[in-house]
């Protein structure tokens, strides 16, 4: 089954994008929680005339992130916790990565942040999803208190 996506669907696709489904997954989910809408031939008329006027504007939000992506680039994050010895009493997760974006000025919503869970002390790196074509990683170190 062929179907428009409304908005971002984690792990399916992007707001716009014609994907491929199952019909039962289509039907009984995407449809009705309006995700996605089906994918007729008039309904794929009226997508491509709204993303060749919307190219326009895409191209502005692009240089943005892009921008975007060069000073989070030139931020040095470093994120204290309490540890004992290698070892962190708790964890780093995406949240704590955000909270220190925003000290260093940049402020980057969680959802866009993908870490995974930190229990040791050191250097890691995080994946930051700023535009669908602007994705960066993150190098981010991590030092006890």
């Amino acid at each position: 089954m062929e179907l428009i996506l409304k908005q971002d669907v984690q792990n399916l696709g992007f707001k716009d994008d014609v994907v491929t489904v199952k019909n039962g997954y289509g039907r009984n989910y995407l449809i009705p929680q309006g995700f996605a809408q089906l994918a007729t031939a008039s309904a794929k008329k009226v997508l491509a005339e709204n993303l060749k006027q919307r190219a326009h504007k895409e191209a502005k939000v692009v240089a943005d992130a892009k921008a975007l992506a060069e000073a989070l680039k030139a931020i040095e994050i470093k994120i204290s916790a309490k540890a004992g010895g290698e070892k962190l009493f708790g964890s780093i997760t995406n949240i704590d990565i955000a909270d220190a974006l925003a000290k260093g000025g940049q402020v980057i919503e969680r959802k866009f942040i993908t870490s995974g869970i930190v229990k040791r002390t050191g250097k890691y790196s995080a994946t930051v999803r700023l535009h669908r074509d602007v994705i960066i990683d993150l190098p981010y170190e991590i030092i006890a208190e």
